[in-house]
């Protein structure tokens, strides 16, 4: 009898400890609460183009599948001040693609659109308000924008910032940009989705920015909620296409030995993504260089 009582016991100790488990899964995995304001939207800026191969973007890829990959900029309009979220090709990207690795250069080719800067300006948006410009990260195709935007704070953590400065030759353009705008933000906030701290930028959930070190030491994946319910992940160049995610996959041997900082931090991000979007699949995840994805946000009008 005893000897029963022991294995039930034993069994309901199991139950729960799963149980537990699976409270615990599921308690990372669900939506964070978020209270964005009504009068919060969000504008794509389709600011540039470069071609590649599916076979260079991700493990698995084709070199006969051609890939546009986007060089974009997200407006999110906030009642508190407009945010920009990386800053696409600026008007001198035929000086600034200079100081990209010549691999890089031979391999693609590129094709200007509209800079961020004067699209703001069309739209009616003052650049020189803007509340700033979160970079997820330094290399040169996300900061190519910020020369037209002299005077806005760029949001940076720390430890970008120190990669910026240490000299690595992907941050060249970073260092000639020669900007003093930085302003740096801590990750003092509360675990986030599995992501061990936060930065909440608006205090309503509404732009919450998590530490991902991997492609870069300081790079930022940036959730958006939006009124209506929405979700977004902008996950910059963790992946440069969606494929990398779902599979998943990550970028091919050569890619990687090119552009990314730890190999093997950025693999374990790429793979926490794939479960994320998994049990979250109202989650739409943008790495920032799929046009496809973008072409189906709001445009910037």
């Amino acid at each position: 009898m005893m000897k029963k009582t022991r294995m039930f016991s034993l069994a309901i100790a199991t139950a729960l400890a799963v149980l537990c488990h699976a409270g615990a899964a599921a308690e990372e995995a669900a939506l964070p609460q978020a209270s964005p304001p009504a009068g919060m939207t969000i504008g794509a800026v389709l600011a540039g183009k470069m071609f590649s191969r599916a076979a260079l973007a991700y493990n698995g890829g084709r070199f006969g599948d051609e890939r546009v990959f986007g060089m974009s900029a997200l407006l999110v309009h906030h009642p508190q001040g407009d945010l920009l979220i990386d800053a696409g090709f600026g008007r001198n990207v035929d000086v600034h693609i200079e100081t990209t690795p010549w691999l890089m250069r031979k391999v693609s080719r590129y094709e200007k659109e509209t800079p961020v800067a004067q699209q703001l300006a069309a739209a009616g948006i003052d650049p020189g308000r803007l509340k700033g410009v979160v970079i997820t990260h330094a290399h040169w195709d996300h900061v190519s924008g910020l020369e037209d935007l002299p005077g806005v704070p760029v949001w940076v953590n720390q430890a970008e910032l120190d990669f910026i400065r240490s000299g690595h030759e992907t941050t060249e353009l970073a260092r000639r940009l020669d900007l003093k705008t930085y302003q740096v933000y801590a990750f003092g906030g509360p675990a986030y989705l599995g992501f061990p701290a936060s930065h909440d930028v608006f205090g309503d959930g509404s732009v919450v920015l998590v530490p991902a070190p991997g492609h870069t030491p300081g790079s930022t994946i940036v959730f958006v909620s939006l009124p209506g319910g929405q979700r977004y992940a902008l996950v910059g160049d963790l992946v440069w296409q969606i494929e990398g995610v779902d599979l998943p996959a990550e970028k091919p041997w050569i890619s990687r030995r090119l552009v990314d900082f730890d190999q093997e931090a950025t693999r374990a991000l790429v793979q926490r993504m794939h479960e994320l979007k998994r049990r979250l699949p109202a989650l739409v995840v943008l790495p920032a260089h799929d046009r496809r994805l973008w072409e189906q946000l709001p445009r910037l009008r």
